[in-house]
């Protein structure tokens, strides 16, 4: 895990603000499990409606949350009073998102003034067992908040 250094030493009260403020994000209820500078760690239970016919997590609920791991990863780097927005992410489906819960976990490639470049590895948990089901590389762009 590469070690990076938060600008912002509120970061760990900040992002989660942040994002749990969005009104999609309050809509899936996950939740932060941990934040580091550079890295973070976002669980999501599973519901009835976050799923497809046969139980398994929808592509778009996986595509969310690969852009909320990797947005908040990379919004632990941001100094204070600035935000975050995605300008692109690519999500590959590996497996059946098949579990009692999904993690997502982001973590920072790349961070300069402007962009922010962040993947995400999402894991469906299953009796205890993690299963790689989709991998993502998401891109933010950092600009001052002007709310």
């Amino acid at each position: 895990m590469e070690d990076f250094t938060a600008s912002n030493p509120d970061y760990d009260k900040h992002v989660p603000a942040a994002v749990l403020s969005m009104p999609a994000a309050r809509l899936l209820g996950f939740r932060f499990n941990y934040l580091k500078p550079g890295h973070c760690e976002i669980e999501q239970p599973t519901r009835k409606e976050l799923t497809q016919h046969n139980g398994f997590f929808q592509g778009g609920i996986i595509g969310a949350l690969a852009d909320f791991a990797g947005g908040s990863a990379a919004g632990t780097l941001l100094p204070p009073g600035w935000i975050n927005m995605t300008t692109d992410f690519t999500v590959k489906l590996i497996a059946p998102a098949d579990g009692e819960k999904l993690l997502a976990r982001g973590r920072v490639i790349n961070a300069s003034n402007n962009t922010t470049v962040a993947a995400a590895d999402l894991f469906a948990v299953k009796d205890g067992k993690e299963t790689l089901c989709a991998t993502a590389l998401v891109t933010m762009r950092n600009l001052p908040y002007k709310g």
